[in-house]
């Protein structure tokens, strides 16, 4: 016999909204320390109220992201928000067209492919190093730091094309995108976008200038030639399932979706590590370590990867705490229990690795900072699902490879080439579609050489 879903109780008209509203990530993480795995949050008076149910177990994230996919589809009122502000590409696809739309771009991602881009990776990186000799101070803001090298690895290797002048807008529409998903999301009455209410018109702007940028990137492509095994190659040859060329709409989704998830992930995953690296000298001395016994003083390759360990549980470590998709959403098709709770078929189900990676019945100390339960060993002990940051299932992240690939060739290079100090010891975050910094996080570098 199924459990009632137990919640908080929130305010009487409003339910949970302005929590959920202010700091999701944390009314989750709370719940789950005083309500258990699976609670039930309300928003809005009765009547209109909205639900949505939070699963924060190891066990009941693989239900929901990698059980049976006719159980739980990618789609509800946050993926809805979500693609009516960035189009109907791979993130936000459903069914046959998702499947189209993954097949057609798979070929970019193949491990042998991903691989290639090594290169670009390591150039693009060491050209970033560079620049820093001139920094005022030797200090950096690694956020931005880190959002300008992965956008301009994504822009030549998804696009062939130079994304400098793509960098302010990014960072000044996504934002504005990101809060109002989130916010119309959780609110029990949605007003039409057609309203020109102010939230309508700044999302409607950041929108316009989103799809002005990709028109600008296909335009360049296109003038340049449509040839080649890139992204706008593979487009530009692609068919739709009536054997027609992709229009111009769906290319555009797609570049979209690509510039957007292509660097916000990796740009997380590589400033949180710096940072914490900064805060942690005896790690990070760990790491050059290993660094500089793997490199000597050449330049890292895909083939290094493996040999680089405790590097890339640094990076694993990072991504536990500051998981660049805190929070990920499905509709249940049907009934379903998670931990002896029902859910009723078309609730809201959300998971989240913000929780579920703080979750103590996984992590000790879950809080601290400690690449150390990234061995192996430890690894192995854990559920499949006690670490989940580029999703699971069916729907998992397409570009973990690339991600992995980029942030740990990064990592090394910059590792080999400075220590660094962190000026800023907390930053602030905030949540959209993805978990951002609010402010900067600097970081003071002081010139080393390879040690032997």
């Amino acid at each position: 016999m199924s459990m009632p879903v137990p919640g908080p109780a929130g305010l009487p008209l409003l339910g949970s909204v302005l929590d959920l509203r202010r700091d999701l990530m944390n009314t989750f993480l709370r719940a789950q320390r005083e309500h258990g795995d699976v609670v039930r949050f309300t928003a809005g008076p009765p009547g209109l109220r909205a639900v949505l149910y939070g699963v924060f177990s190891a066990d009941g994230a693989q239900q929901v992201l990698g059980g049976d996919p006719g159980r739980f589809r990618k789609d509800n009122v946050f993926y809805n928000e979500v693609r009516e502000c960035v189009g109907n590409g791979l993130l936000t696809s459903q069914d046959a067209d998702y499947l189209r739309q993954r097949r057609l771009v798979q070929p970019l991602f193949t491990r042998r492919q991903v691989d290639r881009y090594a290169t670009v990776m390591c150039e693009e990186t060491q050209a970033t190093i560079d620049r820093w000799r001139a920094a005022p101070n030797r200090t950096i803001d690694v956020i931005d730091e880190m959002t300008r090298l992965t956008l301009r690895v994504v822009g030549r290797v998804l696009f062939g094309a130079d994304v400098d002048a793509a960098v302010d807008v990014v960072r000044r529409s996504f934002p504005v995108i990101g809060e109002y998903t989130l916010r119309r999301g959780n609110a029990p009455v949605r007003v039409p976008r057609q309203w020109p209410t102010p939230a309508n018109r700044r999302a409607a702007a950041a929108q316009q200038e989103l799809y002005a940028l990709c028109d600008q990137i296909i335009a360049a492509r296109q003038a340049a030639g449509a040839g080649g095994d890139d992204l706008l190659g593979l487009l530009a040859r692609a068919t739709g399932p009536d054997g027609d060329s992709l229009d111009p709409a769906e290319i555009r989704d797609q570049v979209l979706v690509f510039l957007l998830a292509g660097y916000e992930t990796t740009a997380t995953s590589l400033a949180f590590a710096l940072h914490l690296l900064a805060r942690h000298p005896e790690t990070r001395e760990r790491a050059q370590a290993e660094i500089d016994a793997v490199l000597g003083g050449r330049m890292p390759e895909a083939a290094d990867l493996d040999a680089l360990p405790y590097t890339t549980m640094v990076l694993k470590e990072a991504m536990r705490l500051y998981p660049a998709a805190p929070v990920i959403g499905r509709m249940a098709v049907t009934d379903v229990e998670i931990g002896g709770h029902r859910i009723p078929s078309g609730a809201n189900v959300l998971v989240s690795p913000w929780v579920t990676h703080r979750h103590p019945a996984y992590w000790e100390e879950p809080e601290r900072f400690d690449p150390e339960r990234f061995t192996p060993e430890r690894e192995a002990a854990r559920p499949r699902y006690a670490w989940f940051p580029f999703g699971g299932g069916p729907r998992a992240c397409i570009g973990r490879h690339f991600s992995m690939l980029e942030s740990v060739l990064a990592l090394a290079m910059v590792l080999r080439t400075y220590d660094l100090d962190a000026v800023d010891t907390a930053v602030p975050l905030e949540q959209g579609i993805t978990l951002r910094a609010k402010g900067p996080a600097r970081c003071r570098l002081t010139a080393r050489q390879p040690r032997p």
